[in-house]
């Protein structure tokens, strides 16, 4: 809907603008979030990155972001729970002294999808996955109030391709709960200038048109341009992605 004023000169024309910018990018793994965290570590950003993922493909990513960010810090709890995700928002948004944006990656395996078997199993997927999103967005989002700062929040919920109608239909339904705990989070906070939005999967057959995110350097793109001022006119919305497996 939206994509066409994504232009492929973005990092570009906002570098000067997000230099120093305080970044938190939360679900950091060797498939998910890579893209991000280089985009805006190449922007002299000040990062918080959040990785439960220490193979050694990280480890040497965060010493590669180190060399063109202004700033690191590095965090490895579990935030899989809500209570564990808000007291992780807390003590990353203080990190220095607020936050500009936040880009917060959750992730969908082809096995979890594999492993539902009937409406509570896709009630309590969706609870799991979008329960810790929902809390770093109210967290993350009260800071930004308290000290004053206007700021952006992204959810990117990344899921496989839909290979058949049944795990279309899972997607479907994990969109339209994103969708509305975005429309509620963007709706409580637009008074303080927080702005929230999402990324969902796109189904086979929801009869969606028009553009897709179709990658990750799409998806960096895109929080690039909701980060920087062009993007402050937008909240609340959910961007379609198709097969951004995480």
């Amino acid at each position: 809907m939206y994509m066409d004023r994504v232009g492929t000169s973005v990092e570009e024309e906002v570098s000067s603008e997000l230099s120093r910018a305080r970044i938190l990018i939360t679900g950091l793994t060797g498939h998910a979030g890579v893209d991000v965290a280089r985009t805006f570590a190449d922007l002299n950003v000040r990062l918080v990155v959040h990785t439960t993922e220490l193979s050694p493909e990280l480890v040497e990513l965060v010493a590669f972001l180190s060399q063109s960010a202004s700033e690191i810090r590095l965090h490895t709890l579990d935030i899989s729970s809500a209570n564990a995700a808000a007291r992780f928002a807390q003590t990353s948004a203080q990190a220095f002294g607020g936050l500009d944006a936040a880009i917060n990656m959750m992730s969908i395996s082809a096995a979890e999808i594999d492993a539902i078997r009937d409406d509570l199993d896709l009630e309590a997927l969706i609870e799991t996955k979008l329960a810790p999103l929902a809390q770093l967005t109210r967290v993350i989002a009260n800071r930004m109030c308290v000290v004053m700062s206007e700021g952006l929040i992204l959810n990117v919920v990344n899921m496989p391709a839909p290979r058949d109608a049944r795990s279309s239909a899972v997607a479907g339904v994990v969109r339209t709960a994103l969708a509305a705990m975005i429309a509620h989070e963007a709706q409580d906070w637009a008074e303080k200038g927080i702005r929230i939005n999402g990324v969902g999967p796109r189904a086979f057959f929801d009869g969606s048109s028009g553009a897709c995110l179709a990658s990750e350097p799409d998806v960096a793109s895109l929080a690039l341009h909701l980060a920087s001022r062009r993007g402050r006119s937008l909240s609340g919305h959910v961007f379609d992605a198709f097969g951004l497996d995480g």
